[in-house]
């Protein structure tokens, strides 16, 4: 082969391995900087609380600050927004959750495409809710409740913490499963004193926000949303075991850019599921009524459309509108 040949052969295989090269070399070399982990949910909440229980994590691995930006606002859609347009360089992340599955079909107009513009990182952990009832309610299991509410149709007043929250939504979801018809009552601040007085009957909530009144008997525990039972609330039983197929749980994962480099997606993916086989990390999430949600980037993926399709049956269903 003549020289000049071999030459031309030889640079154009470097040329083609070049961006292989790079691209590992940017996710060895990543976080180089501090990382900027967006919730679009107020500080405090549980979602925050995950997100800084991960953040530090990963800032211990990583050797990077993963600073927590509190963006709330528009049922979460803000924060989702100024991730879907931040640069994709692995330094913009955001913490979701069901409300960024919910958000697709309760709203008309969004200025972001979650799936087009947000790419799914890995979950973090996973948090049924339970279906409390005020103590005084007849009902003491779910086929009484349900029996309950089909003689005595718009009756029961079903608290939530807002129109399309994830506390309305499950409670739409038993509506249409369950053949029943609960009157829903928003809230912007706090039900829980309408639910202890009996002014409204039922909440499906956070199992954080509730077991402190279970376990002390000032609300009832009638079942979780989960397929299977939780610790958190031993003899609790399922809802699923009363109306097959209901099952979901509150969620939390990690998200970014969607042209945030494959390797740095890996790389992310690698590190959150290591962090949530520590027993330390598996008892503060079970502290606040979750459990690790280890997968893939590609199994998370799978998980959001999934998640995304059956709310959006529900708005359909119940006619939900933003308020």
């Amino acid at each position: 082969m003549p020289l000049a040949r071999r030459q031309f052969l030889h640079v154009a295989a470097g040329l083609a391995a070049m961006p292989l090269v790079s691209r590992t070399a940017v996710a060895q070399a990543y976080p180089s900087k501090p990382v900027r982990l967006i919730v679009p949910f107020p500080a405090g909440n549980a979602t925050d609380i995950v997100a800084r229980l991960i953040g530090q994590r990963l800032s211990d691995k990583l050797g990077q600050s993963f600073v927590i930006d509190n963006r709330p606002g528009a049922g979460g859609n803000i924060g989702t927004e100024a991730v879907a347009k931040a640069a994709g360089d692995g330094y913009s992340l955001i913490l979701l959750s069901p409300t960024a599955t919910i958000s697709p079909s309760l709203y008309d107009k969004l200025n972001f495409n979650l799936v087009r513009d947000i790419v799914p990182v890995s979950g973090v952990g996973l948090a049924p809710y339970v279906m409390t009832l005020t103590p005084s309610f007849p009902a003491k299991t779910v086929p009484e409740f349900i029996a309950y509410a089909k003689a005595n149709p718009g009756k029961i007043n079903m608290a939530s913490s807002g129109t399309g929250s994830l506390s309305h939504m499950s409670g739409e979801l038993l509506n249409a499963m369950a053949g029943i018809k609960m009157v829903h009552v928003p809230y912007r601040s706090s039900f829980l004193p309408d639910l202890f007085s009996g002014q409204v009957q039922v909440a499906i909530a956070p199992i954080s926000q509730s077991i402190e009144y279970i376990r002390s008997g000032t609300l009832r525990a009638l079942a979780v949303t989960s397929k299977t039972t939780t610790e958190a609330l031993p003899g609790i039983p399922t809802l699923a075991e009363f109306v097959p197929g209901y099952d979901w749980s509150g969620w939390y994962g990690i998200g970014a850019p969607a042209s945030t480099p494959a390797d740095i997606i890996e790389k992310l993916n690698h590190e959150i599921g290591a962090q949530l086989t520590d027993p330390q990390m598996i008892k503060q999430l079970a502290d606040i009524g979750a459990e690790p949600m280890r997968t893939t980037a590609a199994e998370f993926k799978a998980f959001i459309a999934g998640e995304t399709e059956k709310w959006a049956k529900v708005v359909k269903f119940a006619n939900i509108k933003p308020s």
